[in-house]
């Protein structure tokens, strides 16, 4: 089965069942379309599309964000089904996408088939945060964003599941609204279950279009990782903990009058983004991709604020517990 998790997705909905339907036609398909209270008319586009074709189908997800979408739509269309395919309403995918993602999973044994990605843009801000995500300047030189040999890895870009592993390890944690990806895959790898990043087929990504939409999205990229960190007691790896890093050097700018070694962190990341996307502009010879830097600056410090905030909001939940876990029963009645 198919499952597209969806909200106000009305431009690009059609066009990319009809691109799913179009490209599998020996495959027996069921494509499921999760709604999370789309109000663009998404729903009404999908309702029809479901009219006009039996492998159709809407699910209605109230709890909104992708994670219940995917597992709602497992947990009640999945019967009697092998595999389980997560497209995403805002990319474009190639030829044979699926019949791929299925041959790999079949010739590898993996549990989860994950892909790299290729960011692209249309308008200028937009094409200067592909260039920087597809760079290790935006991206930190994950797996699925960087060329090289299809092989096991700990993480990527979802594609397709067993459906049966899937359910056995509950699915994404309906509680996370982003990193729901990589805090299955920790549960996944740690059930023996093995992650194949093929590199057959990949999918081309559209970055948010405005800096502020780009900022909001690493906030809550931040937020996700270090729950994510946070829940399976994990170290954080050299590509997180350099942006975890932005976020202490920008406010240690506000003690840099009495001490002004404090203003180097702060210099030197500002000066790397800048220079590095400079570089990135002169590579691509466009210029929109000048703007990477700038792009790759709101991408670390929305990350690093969201990871941060997180970190604390755990800390302090913790210490809460722990001051209430010491008070005794006849104060607390008090």
């Amino acid at each position: 089965m198919v499952v597209i998790p969806c909200l106000n997705e009305k431009q690009h909905l059609a066009r990319l069942v009809a691109a799913v339907l179009q490209d599998s036609p020996g495959l027996d398909l069921l494509v499921a379309i999760a709604d999370g209270g789309s109000s663009d008319g998404t729903l009404e586009v999908a309702r029809k599309l479901a009219e006009d074709n039996p492998r159709v189908r809407v699910v209605s997800n109230p709890k909104r964000i992708q994670s219940a979408g995917v597992n709602l739509a497992a947990r009640s269309l999945g019967d009697n089904m092998r595999w389980l395919v997560r497209i995403d309403a805002h990319a474009d995918y190639p030829k044979g996408y699926i019949a791929t993602l299925i041959e790999e999973a079949r010739r590898t044994g993996a549990a989860s088939i994950v892909v790299s990605m290729t960011s692209r843009g249309d308008a200028c801000f937009q094409r200067a945060a592909a260039v920087a995500q597809n760079s290790v300047l935006g991206a930190g030189g994950a797996a699925h964003r960087r060329n090289g040999k299809a092989e096991f890895v700990d993480h990527g870009h979802h594609a397709l599941f067993d459906l049966k592993r899937f359910l056995a390890i509950g699915g994404y944690d309906e509680t996370l609204s982003h990193n729901e990806d990589a805090e299955f895959d920790v549960r996944l790898a740690r059930a023996g279950g093995k992650i194949w990043l093929t590199r057959e087929v990949n999918i081309v990504y559209f970055p948010r279009e405005k800096p502020v939409q780009l900022y909001r999205q690493y906030v809550n990229y931040g937020r996700g990782r270090a729950s994510t960190i946070m829940r399976h007691h994990m170290r954080p790896k050299l590509r997180q903990m350099l942006p975890a890093c932005v976020l202490p050097s920008v406010l240690a700018l506000m003690c840099s009058p009495w001490f002004p070694l404090l203003l180097v962190p702060a210099f030197f990341w500002t000066m790397s983004c800048l220079l590095l996307g400079a570089a990135l502009g002169l590579k691509q010879r466009t210029r929109c991709a000048f703007a990477s830097g700038v792009a790759a600056m709101i991408i670390h410090l929305g990350w690093s604020i969201g990871f941060w905030s997180e970190i604390l909001k755990g800390m302090a939940a913790r210490a809460v517990g722990s001051i209430k876990g010491r008070v005794p029963q006849g104060i607390a009645r008090s």
